[in-house]
């Protein structure tokens, strides 16, 4: 199938050929149909699917027809909700690019930084609006922002505004919408907390399914690494080590992690930048523009900083530190090998996430394929670690962090060890 094949306007399809596009991915073949027909939809696909572009195209062509609103007036007539500054800046960008034929405007707004350009572009009048909940909810209460002419709500990755807390903000949103609405919901995953919502604020919506939300995709190459906590830093500086490895995504728990990571990295030599929370929105932007035109060859996320990145030809993602959800680490891992491309997935895994690993496999419903040629390999025995010897322990002290030689071992003829220490931070 070809995108001349699903009834989409001509200025829209030159905008596509410009960017590249020719076939539709499965769910922009799925999708497109539905919602040119008004009608509304619940679409579950794993990240990377191409899933903006299946609600993006159609809604520039619905809303490129002449419309009902008076003449000089330029009302909000279409609202894109998302979690992340990432993720909407993207968003935006690809309304941007598929309707650079037609005379519809764009704005996305997000907080962490000034509002006035924002307020200035409002006054100004747009179509377009994709936002984030707390800077959308912001400039309502300011009366900058008015819903009563949305013509057609998404909600996008509605399972992240579930784990950012953000579902008490989408409710308060809805309740500003008109009733009479097209609404497109988007998840990666369906809990029952988002099945639910889908419920509240769908109209007998088709569904639109492409991969089960477990599966990971065939084109990802995984591998598990066991190791101790203490030796990660230096299996991530054994495997960087490859050259072939161009740029590879890392993923970490928690903010301070990450710029721990980062740290470690600049200190062997490997360009490397960290995306979360704590960041400020333009250093965000840097970090991510810089990882996507590879003048940084490592970029350090925390989950949800990560849920907006979308770097094309991504052949790596590492896994520093397991999550601690399951389905998270199908999101982590389809950074990679998207739009049938394929990827790679490592994963590191210490004692302590061990119920994880087990969670995420039980997820996905097979085992992740063990690496135990590394150096740096780990058995793990019993329900306890078993804890080292005391001479053990102070041969290890004195070595530089991250050195390989503080595990004792060396890249040939290592023997593997009984996994010890306590919590991971």
């Amino acid at each position: 199938m070809l995108f001349t094949d699903l009834q989409i306007i001509e200025p829209i399809l030159q905008a596509l050929t410009r960017e590249g596009y020719s076939k539709p991915t499965p769910i922009q073949a799925k999708a497109i149909p539905y919602i040119l027909a008004g009608r509304d939809l619940l679409g579950c696909a794993q990240t990377g699917t191409g899933k903006t572009a299946a609600f993006a195209i159609p809604m520039l062509q619905l809303l490129s027809k002449p419309s009902a609103i008076k003449a000089g007036q330029r009302p909000i007539r279409a609202l894109i909700l998302t979690p992340t500054r990432e993720l909407a800046i993207q968003i935006e960008e690809s309304f941007k690019a598929y309707g650079s034929g037609l005379r519809l405007k764009q704005l996305v707004i997000f907080g962490g930084v000034g509002q006035q350009p924002q307020t200035a572009a409002l006054e100004r009048g747009i179509d377009i609006l994709v936002a984030t909940p707390g800077r959308l909810l912001d400039l309502m209460n300011q009366g900058y922002i008015n819903l009563k002419d949305i013509e057609i709500f998404v909600l996008d990755e509605a399972d992240r505004m579930l784990d950012m807390g953000f579902v008490h903000d989408v409710k308060r949103v809805i309740t500003k919408l008109p009733g009479k609405r097209q609404t497109l919901f988007f998840s990666a995953t369906m809990p029952n907390e988002i099945q639910s919502l889908a419920n509240a604020i769908l109209t007998n919506p088709e569904k639109v399914e492409v991969t089960p939300v477990s599966s990971t995709a065939d084109t990802i190459e995984q591998s598990l690494y066991f190791v101790e906590k203490n030796d990660k830093r230096a299996l991530l500086a054994s495997i960087l080590k490859d050259e072939s490895i161009e740029t590879a995504l890392v993923f970490t728990r928690t903010k301070h992690g990450a710029d721990k990571v980062v740290k470690d990295l600049v200190r062997i030599g490997i360009k490397a930048e960290a995306i979360h929370g704590n960041k400020s929105q333009n250093a965000r932007q840097r970090a991510l523009s810089n990882f996507k035109d590879r003048s940084t060859r490592i970029l350090v996320a925390t989950d949800i900083a990560a849920r907006g990145i979308d770097v094309d030809e991504l052949t790596h993602v590492i896994n520093y530190e397991l999550p601690n959800v399951p389905e998270t680490y199908v999101h982590r891992i389809g950074r990679t090998g998207r739009a049938g491309l394929s990827g790679t997935a490592f994963s590191f895994c210490e004692y302590e996430e061990l119920p994880y690993l087990k969670d995420i496999q039980k997820l996905i419903g097979k085992e992740i394929p063990r690496n135990t040629g590394h150096a740096f390999h780990t058995e793990f025995s019993g329900a306890r670690p078993i804890a080292p010897k005391p001479a053990a322990q102070q041969g290890r002290q004195g070595q530089r962090p991250g050195s390989q030689q503080s595990s004792g071992r060396n890249h040939s003829g290592h023997q593997p060890r009984k996994f010890s220490g306590g919590r991971g931070n």
